[in-house]
């Protein structure tokens, strides 16, 4: 919380903007500040108030300037951009995301210095030269350290008024504050008179109003688009290659092998005896379509979940990449992902209880509520965890009990019951023709080659999908836990569905050698092989986090992993459920084309 700090408040105290729910639950919180600002009027050096460090706030100023914490200003809905110095060059450059320090360590004497001095440099713009109305269109804040003094020796106790007018020897009458005119640096010390100042910089822009956010997107073509540009490619790449595999191997396969068991089948049983003995996946047949032995019913939860899952992302990122959720609008696009996942629940109900229906199951209102409650069920109780500690650490980032109780109302007044609707509807519906009748008794599993063991398959399958979405994930990464801006979500969609194709082929090419192994249980292994994915996710982000540079705090541990465990569980499920009903209609459209006796 930025006023736990010792900053100025203003008068009458800070008071809360109006904001949406999708807002609190990110952590963004709007508060007033005590800085005046008018438009087209400079200011030079004005004060805005004084502050003495008590011991107390002197180590906990002291403590967020050495876990790197920033502010984050707002002016006209536009966030600050930071001006700082490149320390290569020397030259002032601009980050137009995550804010700006509210300090720094000295490199040589580890003193902790606050940035107590800012210029607050705003662009605008006058659409019209004849009438006179100008818009902001750009904000960045250069923050310094000065241990100012007035003039005279004056000692002001931070109330008296005339405190305000007293002019300072730090400052240039009429002249904006330069890095090249602090002598001393504010240091953080007990006792120490922290005197907040800050000058206002007017500069005329012929960005336009509306496109004002768009170096804010760009963060000023810091990643050229070529980078995006090589990710679809090296995607495209690994799914023309797949493509290609996938041909060549079933389709030739598949042709010889169906052309061989319809020919054997319309010999007579004379003809038969003396043929060699049937192999492959056609002895099967009585066993491929058996219900999974273990846990029929959560695989059926698990499907149905993963749907609805990937209905929410595709909606998510369809909306994002015609316009709709905009960075712009703060909040949208959680409130988005809200509404689009409890009415994708409809079609959690339904997927999972024909799929349960097929497996003759009878406790189908146990599954429905299941898969109404299972991972939001996780997800809402990781989220309440971990806002719980947050609120007892006095974080911005904790969202109001009146916003929980929202989304909890939303999941259980909304979510839930369209659910229980889709399995109505799923359950009405006839249960899904299988091609071949199963067999009472299970047929045995010979032992598996090592290539061709089921664990072997289901680690080697989340490689590939892994690598055609492995550059773009960077991205997403960093716009996910760097505050960075994420705004390219044309190719998002693009590597969305390169991810989604690559996992129904890999899924599909396994499935197909476990069947010509003989292995006729390949229901879990559909689900956990593209999910494997999701493994090798959750491990990148574990050597991605070094590069974080984050807070050695426990805290800061629970949150990343957690969050990260959370995702990569979703994306478990969706990759899953991809390779479920993709590996579904290819052993059903197999099975369909031989003759069986």
């Amino acid at each position: 919380d930025y006023y736990r700090l010792p900053f100025c408040k203003p008068s009458g105290g800070p008071k809360m903007a109006s904001e949406n729910l999708g807002e609190f639950l990110t952590g963004n919180k709007i508060q007033s500040s005590a800085y005046s600002i008018n438009m087209l009027t400079e200011s030079f050096c004005e004060k805005v108030c004084q502050v003495e460090l008590s011991r107390v706030e002197a180590a906990k100023l002291r403590l967020h300037i050495k876990y790197g914490y920033h502010n984050n200003w707002i002016i006209d809905n536009l966030p600050s951009a930071a001006v700082g110095l490149n320390t290569a060059t020397g030259e002032k450059q601009k980050h137009y995301a995550g804010g700006f320090p509210i300090g720094f360590i000295s490199s040589d004497t580890k003193k902790p210095f606050i940035f107590n001095h800012v210029n607050i440099i705003i662009d605008y713009h006058q659409a019209d030269p004849e009438v006179e109305s100008y818009r902001v269109v750009g904000f960045a804040v250069e923050p310094m350290s000065v241990k100012h003094r007035f003039q005279g020796g004056y000692e002001w106790d931070g109330e008296a008024s005339e405190g305000f007018t007293k002019p300072l020897d730090t400052c240039k009458k009429n002249t904006h504050m330069e890095r090249s005119m602090i002598e001393v640096n504010m240091m953080v010390e007990p006792d120490a008179k922290i005197l907040y100042t800050y000058d206002v910089i007017w500069k005329y822009s012929e960005v336009a109003w509306s496109s004002r956010w768009d170096i804010y997107l760009s963060e000023d073509h810091l990643v050229p688009a070529q980078v995006h540009w090589y990710s679809i490619t090296n995607s495209i790449l690994v799914v023309l290659f797949l493509s290609l595999l996938v041909i060549s191997i079933l389709v030739r396969n598949l042709r010889r092998d169906i052309a061989a068991y319809n020919a054997l089948a319309a010999l007579a049983d004379e003809e038969r005896d003396e043929e060699m003995d049937e192999s492959g996946w056609k002895l099967v047949h009585a066993d491929v379509f058996r219900p999974p032995d273990n846990y029929p019913m959560l695989y059926c939860v698990f499907v149905g979940s993963g749907v609805q899952l990937a209905v929410t992302i595709f909606l998510a990122i369809v909306f994002s990449a015609v316009g709709f959720l905009s960075p712009a609008r703060r909040g949208s696009l959680m409130n988005a992902i809200l509404v689009f996942y409890m009415l994708s629940g409809i079609i959690a109900g339904f997927v999972s209880s024909r799929l349960y229906k097929s497996f003759k199951g009878r406790l189908w209102q146990l599954c429905t509520v299941v898969t109404a409650i299972l991972f939001p069920g996780l997800a809402f109780f990781l989220f309440i965890f971990f806002n719980i500690i947050l609120f007892f650490k006095h974080s911005s980032a904790s969202a109001p009990f009146l916003d929980v109780i929202i989304v909890a109302a939303m999941w259980c007044c909304v979510s839930i019951p369209l659910v229980f609707v889709g399995a109505y509807f799923g359950y009405k519906k006839e249960a899904i023709d299988f091609p071949t009748v199963t067999s009472t008794i299970a047929r045995a599993i010979p032992p598996p080659q090592p290539l061709l063991h089921p664990m072997v398959g289901t680690l080697v399958a989340g490689v590939v999908p892994f690598a055609a979405a492995y550059v773009e994930l960077f991205f997403i990464m960093t716009s996910l836990w760097m505050d960075q801006y994420y705004y390219v979500f044309g190719f998002t969609f693009i590597v969305y569905l390169i991810l989604i194709i690559t996992c129904a082929e890999v899924t599909v090419l396994l499935v197909y050698y476990q069947l010509c192994a003989e292995n006729h249980r390949w229901w879990w292994f559909s689900f956990f092989a593209p999910g494997s994915t999701a493994l090798y996710t959750f491990i990148y982000s574990m050597f991605w986090f070094r590069s974080l540079e984050a807070s050695k705090m426990l805290m800061t541990y629970l949150l990343y992993f957690g969050y990260m465990g959370l995702i990569c569980s979703a994306m478990l499920l969706v990759t899953g459920t991809v390779g479920t009903l993709t590996s579904l209609w290819f052993v059903k459209k197999i099975f369909s084309t031989i003759k069986v006796d």
